[in-house]
């Protein structure tokens, strides 16, 4: 069987790739961690068949972990009812109660542990292999905690298995408790090696070059992030640092231009919204990247690379989500249209 991991850079196709792999022969599970990756595979695939087809099973993350590895398996056992999102806030819980809270909910940052601990991973595993020839597994880089080692799992599964994501767009976890992998998205070598250890390829070539962005965004973000991205492209865009009141009036209040801020973007009126909430658009031609007081400090002194580095892969993505120009603007310039 089969086993890759494809590491890819922003805008390089990564659904694309996913999506043209399917087809009408073979059963395909796709697992994806967010409903609004949910729904743009949904679109994509229906677009390439005009329906959805009966072959291909499409979910999220938790729901495929309840309905498809929890149900089947340990429901008669444990009789939960649905997911806590919440982490366990009791300390001193002990058995099943470091799983189930009070109103019998598994708390969502411990079922793939729950699963491994009550000795259901082989019967999972059996599950996959039985009903899918082919397992995609969409955001591979935000699994971490015991997600991450439920990952590594599924990889073992008699079956062929296909992970894509971007290491860099690293903004969320699925889950975090306590020590376990708390490290693994400290280095992107150690990263890597985490996959070789089980014998599962890394593939950095097959989506190495982003057709979103143009050769300006990608040495950009090259040189001052420290991300290495290249592009398909070969025209130019550009990317200017605001300083007047009235340009800065003037980008407010074009719609065509989405204003990303780092957070509060609620507070703001018109075309917004956070960094990082934008990981996996690709609907936006020139971008206003806001720098709050933080980022506009390490962006004057050109150390942005040295940014928190979740703040930094928040930065990257905002920025990989210009397909035209790139305006920076210091938040101060947008402070008077800020809801209070």
């Amino acid at each position: 069987m089969d086993k890759s991991v494809i590491l890819a850079v922003a805008g390089s196709g990564k659904t694309t790739h996913l999506v043209n792999s399917l087809d009408a022969d073979n059963r395909f599970l796709i697992i994806t961690y967010t409903i609004n990756n949910v729904s743009n595979l949904r679109s994509r695939i229906a677009e390439k068949f005009q329906c959805l087809p009966q072959n291909i099973y499409l979910v999220s993350y938790f729901n495929f972990l309840y309905s498809f590895c929890y149900k089947p398996t340990l429901h008669y056992k444990v009789g939960a009812k649905g997911i806590n999102f919440e982490p366990c806030k009791n300390r001193f819980a002990m058995g099943i109660n470091r799983y189930r809270d009070p109103g019998f909910r598994l708390y969502s940052n411990r079922l793939a542990k729950l699963l491994d601990e009550q000795g259901a991973m082989g019967e999972v595993l059996q599950r996959i292999s039985k009903y899918f020839d082919y397992v995609f597994v969409d955001e591979v880089q935000d699994f971490a905690g015991h997600d991450f080692n439920f990952l590594k799992n599924i990889l073992a599964a008699d079956t062929n298995v296909v992970c894509v994501g971007d290491y860099f767009q690293h903004t969320f976890d699925t889950s975090r408790d306590g020590p376990v992998n708390r490290t693994l998205h400290d280095d992107f070598a150690g990263y890597k090696k985490q996959f070789k250890k089980i014998g599962v390829e890394v593939d950095e070539e097959t989506l190495k070059k982003s057709h979103r962005c143009s050769p300006t965004v990608c040495s950009y973000v090259s040189d001052n992030l420290g991300i290495q991205i290249h592009s398909n492209r070969m025209d130019e865009t550009t990317i200017s640092f605001i300083e007047k009141q009235s340009d800065a009036d003037d980008i407010f209040f074009n719609d065509g231009i989405i204003k990303l801020f780092y957070q509060d973007r609620a507070k703001y009126p018109g075309h917004a919204r956070n960094w990082g909430e934008t990981k996996g658009e690709d609907s936006h031609k020139d971008v206003c990247v806001v720098l709050n007081p933080t980022t506009l400090k390490n962006y004057k002194g050109n150390d942005l690379a040295n940014l928190n580095p979740q703040t930094r892969n928040k930065l990257y993505v905002a920025l990989t989500r210009a397909k035209g120009d790139i305006y920076f603007v210091p938040e101060t310039l947008f402070k008077k249209y800020k809801a209070t």
